[in-house]
């Protein structure tokens, strides 16, 4: 059975991926949702007038919120992450075709730059050191790869209300990424008192966007992503975003909501891509 039939049966039960990534979901914390008294009055608070949040970089944004086409928003918020996303992908093709040519030789025959450069992605990409030379070669193959265009298109259209949140106008954070230093970021309005993570802040798009593709190709959440593209490439497929959506269970505390979501998205909005994010998928 190919990938692709296996990922759809995965969509349509759904419950054996479930499994697998669910461990590595941050607990969401549950409202009690029991009755309470209520007064028969409800005293007036006073109201606390909120100061305009200074944008944490210096990047000239859309103004997305003020768009009043919908067609209009997408196409623009689209061309707007488009360039940053692309870029990234290149680099991981350059970095992949290098680690292609690399395992084609015999260890024996590799320059020190090039174990150099092998022990240096091994590090970066959090590849176990106990694993042979050629098993390190065959993960780092399995984490230096693209993401299609429209699927990190969606997922940032979704994270980021299409570039209205407050995380994305403050601190370009499209994609939702948490950081757990403190005055790292943006301290979430709904933060418990026993929570530590802020909404990570960042200087440019490029940045975030490379958190982005790092944290999908490196968080031990997204294990289950990386193996469903690494089958589409042994099996010759290409990198179907609705295909990989599968793998992003972890992404959200929604699990299988989250992925049904995003892939209609994919689907809805086939019309902004250019084609050059079609082509990933054809």
């Amino acid at each position: 059975m190919s990938i692709v039939n296996r990922i759809l049966l995965v969509l349509i039960g759904g419950a054996f991926s479930w499994m697998l990534v669910a461990p590595f979901i941050t607990p969401v914390n549950l409202v009690n949702q029991g009755s309470i008294n209520r007064p028969n009055k409800i005293a007036k608070l006073p109201i606390k007038i909120m100061k305009p949040e200074k944008p944490l970089h210096s990047v000239k944004l859309p103004d997305f919120a003020h768009i009043a086409s919908v067609s209009e928003k997408k196409r623009q918020f689209f061309q707007f992450l488009t360039p940053a996303i692309r870029k990234e992908n290149q680099k991981l093709l350059v970095m992949r075709e290098k680690l292609l040519v690399l395992k084609a030789q015999s260890f024996e025959s590799l320059m020190p730059a090039d174990i150099a450069l092998i022990k240096k992605l091994t590090k970066q990409y959090k590849v176990n050191k106990q694993l042979s030379f050629n098993e390190q070669l065959d993960e780092l193959l399995r984490c230096v790869d693209q993401v299609p265009e429209a699927l990190v298109l969606v997922q940032a259209a979704n994270e980021s209300a299409w570039g209205t949140s407050r995380f994305a106008r403050i601190g370009l954070n499209f994609f939702g990424i948490w950081c757990y230093k403190p005055k790292c970021g943006m301290i979430p309005n709904g933060r418990s008192g026993n929570d530590r993570h802020e909404v990570a802040a960042f200087q440019s798009v490029a940045k975030a966007v490379h958190s982005y593709f790092y944290n999908i190709n490196t968080h031990a959440a997204y294990k289950v992503f990386r193996h469903i593209r690494a089958q589409l490439r042994a099996e010759n497929h290409p990198l179907y975003p609705e295909v990989l959506a599968s793998g992003l269970l972890a992404y959200s505390s929604r699990g299988e909501h989250y992925v049904v979501e995003i892939t209609k998205m994919i689907e809805q909005n086939q019309a902004y891509f250019t084609e050059q994010q079609i082509a990933q998928a054809d």
